[in-house]
């Protein structure tokens, strides 16, 4: 008999049951008896109800998963999370911590569940002397100079457009140049240090190769040039301005804090190292008060699942009250029911 092509099940299907069969098989042997049902498809993993108790298998990179998962647990009415993870696990083990939301976080080895060590932040590594020393380079040039976890780097409107690396050749920018009708500053580059222009490493890589004899700062000014045209509310679409949406809030709150009740915002450092301009990830100011009260803002565009992840490594950061910024389309009832998870309540303002 002629077998169907739609009854052979494609690659990731059959990746999809195969999970499934492992997360059954890895449950079934951590309670002591076989389970019947099989579980349902989550991304890049499996999930199943076991009596009240939800449980989530994450194959792939698991970072970022807390917030899905726990989603995935609220929609179907558990009362707990089991989430068994191959990578990340002390991570989430720390973020899970902050929940009221009961989570059991686990590290499957074969058909064996350990329970994730708890893996504290690290702490945000100092820039070099020398590094800093390029701050004025940047402003300089037009750009907002900024440093997260020992990295300087320069912003236009909350997108990274320059940063500044160890440069293994000696000397390899010279002079800086003067552009329009500022002065750039008196200063020599250090030698081994080098200010790299562009929007993402490879965009750096390419403004290297194409402009490498270019002073410092004309290089720089050029660049904030072409991406404040694109950076604003009235510009049409463009990748400059789909990058970084949400350290473009973020500016837009320094520029005005009263739009969530602020009378500061500045931008202050992520509880782990942003891991690349591409993926969309939330980011964090210092803010204060109408009544003078320090706070910590988190601002997030789009609807971030793990967004509540995130915010639990704020709190875990410092002992401010946190405020989530969000665009007023982006505020979402399951936003707030797993903001809500958190021990510490945060609050939520719409921009």
């Amino acid at each position: 008999m002629a077998v169907r092509s739609d009854d052979i099940p494609d690659d990731a299907d059959r990746r999809s049951r195969l999970l499934g069969m492992k997360l059954r098989a890895l449950a079934a042997e951590h309670l002591g008896g076989p389970l019947d049902d099989m579980p349902t498809g989550f991304p890049d993993g499996a999930a199943m109800m076991v009596d009240d108790a939800a449980w989530v298998l994450v194959a792939g990179a698991a970072a970022r998963s807390l917030g899905g998962a726990l989603a995935w647990a609220v929609r179907h009415g558990a009362t707990t999370l089991h989430l068994v993870a191959e990578t990340d696990t002390g991570s989430l083990a720390r973020r899970a911590e902050h929940l009221a939301f009961p989570v059991s976080v686990w590290f499957a080895q074969d058909r064996l569940l350990l329970r994730a060590v708890t893996e504290p932040l690290d702490a945000p590594g100092e820039p070099m002397v020398e590094h800093l020393g390029l701050m004025d380079v940047i402003s300089a040039a037009g750009a907002a100079p900024n440093i997260e976890h020992g990295v300087v780097f320069g912003e236009v409107r909350g997108l990274e457009v320059c940063r500044v690396v160890d440069e293994p050749t000696v000397g390899h920018i010279a002079e800086l140049g003067d552009v329009g009708s500022f002065e750039p500053p008196s200063m020599t580059v250090p030698d081994g240090v080098l200010l790299e222009v562009g929007v993402g490493a490879n965009d750096r890589e390419a403004f290297r190769m194409l402009h490498g004899d270019l002073p410092t700062v004309e290089a720089l000014a050029s660049v904030v040039d072409s991406v404040v045209a694109f950076r604003s509310a009235d510009a049409p679409q463009h990748p400059l301005n789909r990058l970084g949406q949400e350290r473009y809030l973020r500016w837009q709150l320094e520029q005005d804090p009263s739009l969530i009740g602020m009378t500061l915002i500045e931008p202050a450092q992520p509880p782990v190292p942003r891991p690349n301009l591409k993926d969309p990830v939330p980011c964090v100011a210092s803010g204060v008060t109408v009544d003078g009260r320090a706070s910590t803002v988190v601002c997030s565009v789009g609807v971030d699942l793990d967004l509540v992840g995130f915010v639990a490594d704020v709190q875990e950061m410092n002992d401010t009250p946190v405020v989530v910024a969000l665009k007023q389309r982006d505020v979402v009832p399951i936003t707030t029911e797993l903001l809500d998870l958190l021990r510490s309540p945060v609050e939520v303002r719409a921009v």
